[in-house]
């Protein structure tokens, strides 16, 4: 069994639109994965599958042998503290506390507040030290983001599901969330990232691709840097992917 596999993902809501119509994949530990598609092709939807937020309306979705879609109430909050750690485009800050602070509180609902880590984690990421004081208002989109993938580092989970991670960040911005992205994943990380944007994609590992709820396209990726896809940004280089 793979680290991740989903079988059979069917989620319908209420209102009768069906988000996902059968997915099947497999994603193995370490893995950079990019799911791509167009709005509304169940991108978002598939993560918070993963991820415990949403049960499938039919189908399995399987982590490291636990059935995530049989999961509810204290052992759907279990599976999420030790398991996942998520990103948003939007970061979710809490605006009366300091970075440092917001840090700190991914670690309160996990076990006990250590301060240390919460620094070491925001060095990880490159937050400036003279910035752990300062309140989500006073930081920059870059900054608030790097507040936000400490967040959800500092419990060190295996996986990373990422939701349009730099899609309200600037051209540099971005680029250094994407960076900073491959310096997690060499060391372990298992990734998701939701992206609509081929550029963004190349520095993943492979690709999945939906459309309209339906699993269209699973691709390696782009082999060379100068190989550059259809409606991709070329001014975003990034380095060579570590290949396994």
């Amino acid at each position: 069994m793979a680290f991740i596999e989903c079988r059979q993902v069917v989620k319908e809501y209420p209102n009768g639109v069906r988000a996902l119509d059968g997915v099947s994949l497999a994603i193995e530990r370490g893995e950079w994965v990019a799911i791509m598609g167009p709005s509304g092709a169940g991108k978002s939807t598939l993560l918070h599958l993963i991820g415990g937020l949403d049960r499938p309306t039919a189908g399995e979705v399987w982590v490291d042998r636990i059935p995530v879609h049989t999961l509810e109430g204290a052992a759907a909050a279990d599976y999420r503290r030790n398991y996942v750690g998520i990103i948003f485009q939007q970061f979710h800050l809490v605006p009366y506390l300091t970075a440092l602070e917001n840090v700190m509180l991914a670690q309160y609902f996990h076990s006990v507040p250590d301060e240390a880590q919460a620094r070491r984690v925001l060095e990880l990421v490159g937050l400036p030290k003279e910035r752990f004081s300062h309140y989500p208002a006073q930081l920059s989109g870059g900054e608030q983001q790097r507040v936000a993938i400490a967040r959800a580092l500092v419990n060190d989970p295996p996986i990373l599901l990422a939701d349009e991670p730099t899609g309200s960040l600037d051209h540099e911005a971005e680029q250094t969330v994407l960076a900073l992205f491959q310096r997690i994943h060499a060391r372990g990380k298992t990734i998701l990232l939701v992206t609509h944007a081929p550029h963004v994609a190349r520095w993943a590992q492979r690709r999945i691709v939906l459309e309209h709820g339906r699993l269209v396209d699973v691709a390696e990726p782009w082999t060379t840097l100068q190989e550059t896809p259809a409606g991709a940004d070329a001014t975003l280089d990034p380095p060579e992917p570590t290949r396994s």
